[in-house]
């Protein structure tokens, strides 16, 4: 499918999806702790900076593919979370043919791709160390920071022209981070068990999907709603969908949530971050995921998903293809969007995965080479299409058939955080311990421990999250919006 037009609002990249059209499945283009300043110090990376001549600036837009940098021969490293591209069972595309693709085009530029199973625990003491290769996939950091490890792509304005969702890594007017993809927030779900279940629309409200839950546990021998507890980082996806699709406010997370008084209480119209948790409390407390949460298993639940064992799974828009490719029914897969509604309308958060840094401690030669390939990733690779990601290039409009099921919902993209509190929502997760968009696993985590033990209510949780993200307002000078 071919989405129409990127709308923007305001700042924020928002798009209506309301003029789709389906197409073949082909790309014509052919979550961590905040550092401290004592760590910073430490980490040694203080070594001198590769300098690049004054008459040849290193720039993502100057960067003509197939003809900058063609006389370069050297080797780089890509540091990476997708171990799953390296398995000879993957039944995608993986990082060696990728590669294959690249060295056509730029045949002495090696590039050596490191995978790590660890990487949301491993990737900010790897980037402390300096010890990352050339480039990776940018770790939770403060946006002052972002200049001591990465080299700029180049200033915001002119990186916005040329990728999606520039803003989220940048500082003081440069970026330091490209998307390697885009995602929505949504459920991924197994279209047989919701249709035995007799499921006929989709949930659009918390309700809503209460109930199709019970039905799926009334009619079929499913699991509803498999929350993955056990391993650990899919609890922060629920963090994700407390901003635009909560909301419809492109300027909630980095900026209203900042100065909000309570965020989390309870705005009885089944909206907000308190409508989004409560929808996991609720189904843990009805009986309506797994028996033993503590035994989930990440790399099991894609067959079960695709089985039909799973109905569904609260997960990006990143996930559907995992699950596709995960057994031997791919069509049973649907993605729908998080079932809450604003004044007659549905939204879903859209945003970037990890993005792409370059080492600033590389060789002039290996910056040069790892920016190229960055591009080649972004504009010729199709990796973003082949995930079934928001491409990244600005003018790339054609998106994976998926999002057809988003037609009549905004995709709605964060708002950067105003001049000078660019770091201030890490400083208010780290004094409140919450960790929000920030791979808050434990907080949610907890969420499910309450509910199926009978320990505290939802609203106790959301009072005890208020008082801690006060406190953090408090300590932190932040004036708030009553």
């Amino acid at each position: 499918m071919r989405l129409k037009k990127f709308v923007a609002i305001g700042t924020a990249v928002v798009l209506s999806l309301s003029m789709v059209a389906c197409s073949s499945k082909k790309n014509d283009n052919s979550k961590n702790t905040p550092t401290t300043k004592e760590e910073n110090e430490g980490a040694g990376t203080e070594e001198e900076t590769p300098e690049v001549s004054d008459d040849e600036t290193l720039s993502y837009a100057n960067i003509v593919l197939g003809e900058s940098y063609t006389d370069i021969s050297t080797t780089i490293k890509f540091y990476n979370n997708r171990t799953d591209m390296n398995q000879s069972d993957y039944a995608g595309k993986k990082w060696e043919e990728y590669v294959a693709e690249f060295n056509k085009m730029y045949p002495n530029i090696k590039v050596d791709i490191d995978a790590d199973t660890t990487y949301a625990d491993s990737a900010l003491l790897r980037l402390q160390s300096g010890d990352f290769g050339d480039i990776m996939m940018i770790p939770e950091v403060d946006k002052k920071d972002l200049s001591k490890y990465f080299v700029s792509y180049g200033d915001l304005a002119t990186m916005e022209s040329e990728v999606r969702f520039a803003s989220d890594m940048a500082y003081d007017d440069q970026v330091y981070g490209v998307a390697y993809m885009g995602t929505a927030r949504g459920i991924v779900y197994n279209k047989a068990v919701f249709e035995a279940a007799g499921i006929t629309e989709l949930p659009k409200t918390p309700e809503e999907f209460t109930a199709a839950l019970t039905a799926i546990k009334e009619k079929t021998d499913a699991i509803p709603l498999y929350t993955n507890y056990a391993a650990g980082w899919t609890m922060s996806a629920w963090d994700d969908y407390i901003s635009g699709t909560a909301t419809g406010d492109a300027t909630f997370k980095n900026q209203k949530l900042l100065h909000m008084s309570n965020p989390f209480e309870n705005k009885a119209d089944g909206t907000g971050a308190y409508a989004v948790y409560k929808v996991l409390y609720d189904a843990v407390a009805n009986g309506l995921t797994e028996d033993d949460y503590s035994t989930t298993d990440w790399e099991g639940s894609k067959g079960m998903l695709n089985r039909g064992e799973i109905g569904c799974m609260v997960l990006g828009s990143w996930a559907y293809p995992q699950m596709q490719q995960a057994g031997d029914n791919p069509d049973d897969i649907g993605y729908m969007s998080f079932p809450i509604t604003i004044d007659g309308k549905q939204y879903a958060s859209s945003g970037p995965d990890y993005r792409l840094g370059i080492n600033k401690n590389s060789s002039e030669d290996n910056q040069k080479a790892a920016m190229v390939f960055v591009k080649w990733l972004t504009e010729e690779s199709g990796l973003s299409y082949d995930q079934d990601g928001v491409p990244i290039a600005a003018d790339d409009d054609n998106f994976p058939e998926l999002y057809s099921a988003f037609e009549g919902i905004e995709l709605v993209s964060d708002d950067p955080a105003v001049k000078g509190e660019e770091d201030l929502l890490n400083a208010l997760n780290a004094d409140s311990d919450l960790m929000v968009s920030a791979g808050g696993n434990t907080k949610v985590q907890q969420i499910i421990e309450h509910a199926a033990n009978k320990t505290m209510t939802f609203d106790e949780i959301m009072a005890e999250w208020n008082a801690k993200w006060t406190a953090a307002q408090e300590s932190n000078s932040v004036e708030v919006n009553q």
